[in-house]
């Protein structure tokens, strides 16, 4: 298993009580469930539920290095050992 740090960003960060922490998994995915296993109260901000099946919000930004999993393979991106994770919610100000 592969160690990555996350970042979470916003509401996230907020809701978690951590900003920076380190997750196994061998992509995002199982980084993401370890992730909720640790803070369950992160899976609406993140996941929504649809009859059952479970999808990113569209609104989620998951950064791999900088890299948007979006242009990789989504969630099935494979983690190296030292990636950086960014998630970030929508954030807007003024």
């Amino acid at each position: 298993m592969v160690m990555a740090k996350i970042k979470l960003f916003a509401n996230l960060r907020e809701s978690a009580g951590e900003s920076e922490m380190e997750m196994q998994g061998e992509n995002v995915q199982e980084i993401l469930d370890g992730l909720l296993t640790r803070f369950p109260q992160l899976q609406e901000l993140i996941f929504n539920d649809v009859e059952g099946n479970r999808k990113l919000r569209s609104y989620i930004n998951i950064l791999i290095n900088g890299n948007n999993i979006l242009h990789l393979e989504g969630l099935d991106t494979i983690v190296n050992d030292d990636d950086e994770i960014a998630i970030f919610p929508p954030v807007s100000g003024g």
